[in-house]
Order: C-alpha cells, then structure tokens, then sequence
C-alpha cells in the first residue's frame, strides 16, 4: 500500500478517536439517588385541602413504605363492608414470612389476628404483616396491589401506581407529594374510627415492646399520626399529620438524607404551616401561602429543595424500614408522565398564580389553565339583544374544576355544594364531558347569583369562573 495511503488511513483513524472522545454519550439509566431528584413536599390544610406550601409535588417519587398508608386504608375498607374482623385469625403464608425486615418475623404456618397484624404494620413498618394484610383482603398480593392502584384513582390520586402492599423496591411503584397528601386527607375522612392505627406510640406483643418509626409522634406539638417510609432510592419519607388550635395540617416531605432532618423539615414546615393559618386567623389577608412559607426561606435553595439541614450521622431507626439497608438497588429512572391535578385548588407554588392568570388571559380561562386544559379564547363580545338577555337571565353557571376523572369531578361538586350550600341552593348540579375533560357545574343560575357565588368561593380560595350563556 503506497505510503500516501497509510498515512491518510492513520489521520482517519486519529480523527475518529478524538470525535468520539468530544462528542457527548447518551448517558445510561441511573438510579433516582441525588436529592434534587428525591426531595419532594408539600403543606395541606386537612379540613379545607388548600395546598399551603408545595415543591417538586407532582414529581414522581417512591413511596418505600408510606404505601402501608394505602394498606391499612383498604383493610379499613374491608371492616367497614364487613368483610373482614378485627380478631379474624391470619395464618401467615410462606411469601409473607419470607419478606425482609423491618418485619415481625412470624415463620409460616403462625397465626396472628388481624388487629394485631394492623398494628404490627402501622407502629413497626413490619413487611412481613403488610403482606398478610394483603393476602387475607385481597386473596393475593397481585389482586390486592391492583385493588390498591384502583382505589388510587378513585381518590385522585393520578400519578400513583401500586404493585405491592409494604413499600418494598419495585421502580414501578412511584407516587407524588401531593398524592400522598389525598390520601392522608382520605383516611382521616373515610375512616376516622380507624386513624388511631397510625398515632399508636408503642405496641406490645408476645411480651415485646415496639416503638413507633415516627419520632414526632413523641415530641408533642399536635402531631398525632400517619406513617414513615425508607428505602436507598427513595430517601427518608415521612406524611406526618398535626392538630393545634383546633386545625389539622398535613405535611408530607420525601427524600430526607437522614431520620434527623427528615423530622427537622417535617416540623419547620408544620410551624410554619400553623403560624399562617394563626395570623389568617387574627385578621390579616394572606392570599398566596406559597409566598408566606418562601419569605421564611423554604423553597430558595440552589437544587428549590428549601432550607433542609441535613445531619451527618443517620438515625438507625427507619434504616432497616424497608429491608435494604446499605445494600445498593437498582432503580430505573422515573417515568415523566404529566401530572394532571387531583383537586380544583391549585397548589401555589404553580408557575402561574390565580392572579396571573386573570391579567394574562382573563376570568373565563382561569379554571381551565389551573386543571390542564387549554384556555379557550372567547368570541368577541357583541352586544346582546334585549330580548335574548331576558331569556338567559337563569342559563348562567359556575364552573368549579375540570378533571380527567369523572368521578373526581362528581365528587368535587358534592363537595363545593356541601361547603357553599346556600350559594347554590337554586342551582343544578351536572357535570359535562369536553373533550375527556369533566367539567363540574353549577347550573340554571343568573348572572348576579354566579357572579356573587364565585366571589364568594373566591374569598376562600376555592377556584372558579362564571359561565355566561352561549
């Protein structure tokens, strides 16, 4: 080969190396372990479900074993209908002895009643009984886990995917803040005989003392239940509930480092939460929460995570939650479907404020933008003739929310109703199906009563707009 020839081949050769040693790889699939991608949180008002403060909400997260939230639910659920007792006799199965810790550690065959194996589940975190729980209401952990993902939906909970009852790693199984903040809300309302479960300090069994995973629980200042979670993937979780002056917040923080600084946040947030509602309270007009909780420094941060001081060395309390320890697992990375929201109350932090909204596109498109629709631009207006203005004095709506769920838009209207009685006392009902949006409202009203019943929701920060006849 001529000696031009080799040359050249060897300077393409050179010039390839060197491209391929610039030009930037696809990266492959990592784990979600940085805690700009684990911290997530997010402030509720129990009774009126305004979001006082959110973060990264509606990021997908793993649950680790807050998911027993939505397992005890459904077992409550089960004693409710009456399918099941309080002293039904579990007999523990191989799969569920076989579950790592944190666990009870029953071997198969033992027998355990359903109270106890509750409580096993709520105070200890134990895997093993979460499993039997399951079996027993479900039949299987398959059925029971598909059960958990439906009852998900049905309480507006769309970005949660369930497919085991303790929380154990499966990169499937993902939720979000806010998700997990309707839940809570859920239980406390469906099933308030029942919440006890999760404020239990201590429970004994078989002569041995176990204390509950949630420290705040015995620290005073209101907090009186729900649940923590751990697992390498997820961080430290906590949804923490508290009741001071009369009003129940709802705090949900996850991706915590440590124990520690999972329970420091979890209690800044609550302080903050119940100072806000204090000076609402006294008189003074607080309109965005959101900002109140970021003049206080949460939310500034370089990564938005807020003022979390993280400790150096871990409390081994939730360490063996989950069973995995220091051991590495191996997690895909989150999907990013959208969110769409649960309730027609916006959270805060959103990009856009409700105020925004009204200067950029007007009343009419404020439900619209904060659900997920496109707004729709309006004709332009045209003077309406006398007549067809008598005749649509009692066609004017409210509209309170449009939802992907048409059980969570029947279920938002009964509830505004129930909240706003005498402004709608007049009024029908109905929700309508636009292109896959259910919009709820509230029809057959005039013009003053819609207009004056929206200020009125407006004035306690529930969302809407008037519907004017077409």
């Amino acid at each position: 080969m001529p000696i031009f020839a080799l040359i050249r081949r060897g300077l393409l050769s050179l010039m390839l190396v060197v491209a391929l040693a610039v030009v930037p790889t696809t990266p492959p699939v990592v784990a979600q372990s940085s805690d700009d991608t684990r911290y997530a949180a997010i402030v509720v008002d129990a009774e009126s479900g305004e979001v006082l403060f959110a973060r990264h909400a509606d990021s997908r997260r793993y649950p680790a074993s807050i998911t027993k939230v939505m397992t005890l639910y459904l077992a409550f659920e089960a004693l409710t209908e009456g399918r099941v007792k309080l002293d039904d006799v579990i007999t523990v199965s191989p799969r569920a002895a076989s579950q790592p810790p944190s666990k009870l550690g029953l071997a198969a065959g033992q027998t355990i009643t359903l109270d106890d194996a509750m409580k096993a589940t709520a105070v200890r975190s134990a895997n093993d009984m979460a499993m039997a729980i399951a079996e027993h209401v479900g039949g299987s952990q398959d059925a029971f886990a598909a059960r958990m993902t439906a009852k998900a939906r049905e309480l507006g909970m769309t970005q949660t995917r369930y497919f085991n009852p303790n929380g154990l790693p499966d990169s499937r199984q993902v939720t979000t803040a806010r998700d997990l903040a309707i839940l809570a809300r859920a239980v406390m309302r469906d099933y308030p005989q029942y919440y006890r479960y999760f404020g239990l300090h201590d429970w004994a069994y078989e002569g041995r003392e176990y204390r509950n995973t949630n420290g705040l629980l015995r620290q005073g200042g209101g907090y009186d239940g729900m649940k923590t979670g751990y697992t390498n993937a997820s961080g430290y979780n906590l949804a923490a509930s508290a009741v001071r002056d009369g009003r129940r917040l709802i705090t949900i923080v996850l991706g915590g480092r440590t124990t520690a600084s999972r329970n420091s946040h979890v209690a800044a947030l609550m302080d903050t939460g119940f100072e806000l509602e204090r000076l609402r309270r006294a008189g003074q007009p607080i309109q965005i929460a959101q900002t109140f909780f970021e003049q206080r420094g949460f939310g500034i941060g370089p990564d938005n995570s807020g003022p979390v001081q993280y400790a150096s060395v871990a409390d081994e309390e939730d360490e063996v939650e989950t069973g995995v320890g220091s051991t590495s697992v191996s997690y895909a990375s989150l999907p990013a479907t959208p969110p769409q929201p649960a309730r027609v109350t916006p959270a805060p932090s959103e990009s856009r404020t409700v105020a925004s909204l009204l200067r950029a596109e007007g009343p009419s498109d404020v439900t619209a933008s904060l659900n997920g629709a496109a707004p729709v631009r309006p004709a332009p207006s045209r003077p309406v003739p006398r007549e067809t203005a008598r005749q649509a004095a009692g066609r004017w709506a409210v509209q309170v929310g449009a939802f992907r769920d048409e059980t969570v838009a029947r279920d938002w209207l009964t509830e505004v109703n129930r909240r706003f009685r005498s402004q709608f006392a007049a009024a029908e009902r109905t929700v309508q199906n636009a292109e896959g949006w259910y919009r709820s409202r509230f029809t057959g009203m005039s013009e003053q009563a819609a207009q004056a019943a929206c200020a009125t929701l407006a004035e306690r920060r529930v969302t809407c707009m008037v519907i004017r006849p077409q």
